[in-house]
C-alpha cells in the first residue's frame, strides 16, 4: 500500500482542488503542536486531509520551543538540566519531525516562535520568576487558567500526585509556567490573525494543548479535543473541553433512551468478555487469564466473609483528570476506606492498586502500595492489597465481590453492566448515571458503606440502563478510523488505498468527527452496520439515592 505522501503525489489535481475550494469555506486550526508526538501528528494529518477534501481551510500549528510541554519526561531529562536551560532533548527532532509530516500538504503551518515578541519571552520570564507555585492550580495570567495546565505538566513530568515535599518541583514547575504564557501569547496573537471558526487539538489538558484550549475559548472559537480509544483504531472526541470532563457532564438524554437491538446487545456484552483479556484493543493495563474465586481466596488468604473490591487509579492521573468530589484526593480516599473497613470485622476488602503505576505509558512515581503501608505498617486483618505488579485479573476480582468502590477508574462502567453494584467516590463517568451509589461527601460515603454488604445485584432495569450507557460509551463515543493503525508500538500509520477513501462518504465515523469539527455536532456516532431499527422506549424511572439503596437492599 502506497504511503499517503505518495497518494497525494499521484492525485495532485484532486489535492489541489480541494485546497482552493477550501480557500472559502470554514478556517480550522489543527493545534498538533509537538510534531513529534506521533499519534497527535499522524491523526492531525489524517484529518487535515478529510476536512481539506470536505471543503475547510485547514492550518497547522507547531509548536518549536516552549521549556516544557507534554513530551518532556523525567526519564529523558533530570529535574535539574530541566531548571538549568529552555532547550528540552527533544525540541529538535520534534519540530523536524513536524515539519517533515506536514509538508507534503502544502497547507499553511503555524510555528510558535513566529507570533511571539522580545517583551512576551521577558513577560514569560519574568511571570515564571514570581508565579506562586504553591497555589499554581489556581493561578491565572487574566482570563486565562494556565496554572492548572503548568501544575499539569510538572505533576506528569514528576509522575506525581503531590510536588509538595519535591526538591526540585519549584524550578520545574516555574518551566512549565514559563511554556504556558509564551504558548498563550503566541496561540493568542494565531488566533487573532486567522479568524478561526474552530481549533481543535489532542487530549486538553497540559502544556500546551491545555493552554491552547483555554486561550481559544477565551476568544469564543470552538475547541475540539480528542484522545485515542481504548479500542484499537477508535478515538473519543469531544466539544469544548477534554472527555476527561466532558463525559462526567453529558446529558443522559444522549443515551438513555437507546434500545439495543440484538445484534448490539451481542456486540456489546462480547466486547466486554474480550476486553478481559483486551482483545480488539491497543490500549489496557491488565491482561490476564481469568481465576476462580478459589484460587483467588487461596492466593489473598480470604474467608467466607462477603468480599467488597475497591479500584483505585493511577495517583498523578487523577489529580489531573478529575476533581476530588467526596474526598480531597485519591490518596485520602484510599486511606478513610481501609479505616472504615477497620471497623467492619464482618466484612473483607481488597483492594486492586491500579495496574497502570507500572504499565502506563507515564509509570508512576507515587505508589499508592507506599501510601497505604505509610500510614498502616500493618493493615487490618480483613484487609488485602493487591498490588499493581501482580497479574491477578482485575475482572476475577470484581467477578466475587459482593461489591465495588471505584474512584474515577472507568472500569465501573464494565462492573456496572455485568450486573456488579459500583459506589462511587470521585468523578467517575458512572456518577449520575442512574445506577450507581455516588457518594458526596465523607459522611454520606460512610453511609453508603454501612449498607454492605448489598443482599442483591444490580435490578434488571438498572443492569439494563448500564448496559446501554456501555454500548454508548464503547461503541458510539470511541469511533472507528480503521485506516489509522499502529503497526509498530506508539506509531501510527494512514492504510488507505486512494485519497478519496479520506473524502466524505467513505468512513462513516471520519464523517462524523468531521460534521462534529465543522459544524459543532455531537461526536456521537451510530455506526450504519449496527445501528438497527429498534424503537426507543420510555426512559426509565429516576431513582432517589435512598430508593437505590432500598432496591439493592432487596427492600423495593
Amino acid at each position: 500500500m502506497a504511503h499517503i505522501d505518495e497518494l497525494i503525489a499521484q492525485d495532485s489535481a484532486l489535492w489541489a482542488a480541494a485546497k482552493a475550494r477550501g480557500e472559502s469555506g470554514p478556517r480550522v486550526l489543527l493545534a498538533t503542536s509537538m510534531g513529534g508526538f506521533n499519534h497527535g501528528a499522524v491523526t492531525d494529518k489524517a484529518l487535515a486531509i478529510a476536512l481539506t477534501l470536505r471543503g475547510a481551510k485547514v492550518d497547522i500549528f507547531l509548536c518549536d520551543g516552549a521549556p516544557g510541554c507534554h513530551l518532556t519526561k523525567i526519564g529523558k531529562e533530570p529535574p535539574a538540566k530541566i531548571i538549568e536551560t529552555d532547550a528540552r532533548i527533544r525540541c529538535g527532532s520534534c519540530v523536524t519531525t513536524g515539519d517533515e509530516t506536514f509538508a507534503p500538504l502544502g497547507l499553511t503551518v503555524h510555528h510558535l516562535s513566529d507570533f511571539l515578541t522580545d517583551a512576551d519571552r521577558a513577560e514569560a520570564e519574568a511571570l515564571a520568576a514570581t508565579a506562586p507555585v504553591e497555589t499554581l492550580k489556581s493561578w491565572k495570567l487574566g482570563a486565562w487558567k494556565l496554572g492548572e495546565h503548568a501544575l499539569a505538566g510538572a505533576l506528569r513530568f514528576f509522575a506525581l500526585g503531590d510536588l509538595r515535599k519535591v526538591k526540585e518541583a519549584d524550578g520545574v514547575a516555574r518551566k512549565f509556567v514559563k511554556a504556558a504564557v509564551l504558548t498563550a501569547r503566541g496561540v493568542d496573537r494565531i488566533l487573532a490573525e486567522g479568524n478561526y471558526d474552530v481549533v481543535s487539538a489532542n487530549h486538553g489538558i497540559y502544556s500546551p494543548q491545555g493552554v491552547i484550549g483555554e486561550v481559544a475559548r477565551a476568544r469564543d472559537v470552538r475547541v475540539v479535543n480528542w484522545n485515542p480509544a481504548y479500542r484499537r483504531s477508535c478515538f473519543i472526541f469531544s466539544q469544548g473541553d477534554s472527555y476527561h470532563h466532558t463525559m462526567v457532564t453529558e446529558p443522559t438524554a444522549v443515551w438513555e433512551n437507546m434500545r439495543l437491538t440484538p445484534a448490539q446487545r451481542e456486540r456489546i456484552q462480547g466486547y466486554l468478555r474480550d476486553r478481559r483479556q483486551a482483545k480488539g484493543d491497543w490500549i489496557w493495563f491488565n491482561k490476564a487469564d481469568d481465576i476462580g474465586e478459589s484460587e483467588i481466596a487461596k492466593e489473598l488468604n480470604l474467608d467466607a466473609r462477603p468480599v467488597i473490591v475497591a479500584l483505585t487509579s493511577v495517583v498523578w492521573d487523577a489529580v489531573l483528570h478529575y476533581e476530588s468530589n467526596a474526598f480531597e484526593s485519591l490518596t485520602d480516599w484510599m486511606l478513610q476506606t481501609i479505616r472504615y473497613f477497620e471497623g467492619r470485622p464482618d466484612l473483607q476488602l481488597v483492594v486492586r492498586i491500579h495496574p497502570a503505576e507500572v504499565t502506563g505509558f507515564v509509570k508512576s512515581r507515587a505508589k499508592m502500595g507506599d501510601a497505604i503501608a505509610k500510614a498502616f505498617p500493618e493493615l487490618p486483618e480483613n484487609v488485602r492489597v493487591v498490588q499493581p505488579d501482580n497479574p491477578m485479573s482485575t475482572y476475577s476480582l470484581m467477578d466475587h465481590a459482593n461489591a465495588v468502590i471505584v474512584y474515577s477508574t472507568k472500569t465501573g462502567i464494565e462492573s456496572s453492566a455485568q450486573g456488579m453494584p459500583v459506589i462511587v467516590a470521585g468523578e467517575a463517568w458512572i456518577r449520575n448515571k442512574g445506577f450507581s451509589l455516588d457518594a458526596t461527601s465523607p459522611e454520606n460515603y460512610r453511609a453508603i458503606l454501612d449498607t454492605l454488604p448489598l443482599k442483591a445485584p444490580l435490578t434488571e432495569a438498572q443492569r439494563e440502563r448500564a448496559l446501554v450507557y456501555a454500548y454508548h460509551f464503547f461503541f458510539r463515543r470511541m469511533i472507528d478510523l480503521p485506516f489509522l493503525t499502529a503497526p509498530r508500538p506508539a506509531e501510527f500509520e494512514i492504510e488507505v488505498e486512494r485519497l478519496s477513501d479520506l473524502g466524505p462518504g467513505k468512513v462513516s465515523g471520519l464523517d462524523c468527527i468531521c460534521d462534529g469539527i465543522l459544524t459543532g455536532s455531537l461526536f456521537v456516532h451510530d455506526d450504519p452496520a449496527w445501528s438497527g431499527t429498534a424503537a426507543t422506549p420510555e426512559a426509565p424511572p429516576k431513582l432517589s439515592f435512598a430508593q437505590r439503596v432500598k432496591r439493592l437492599l432487596g427492600a423495593a
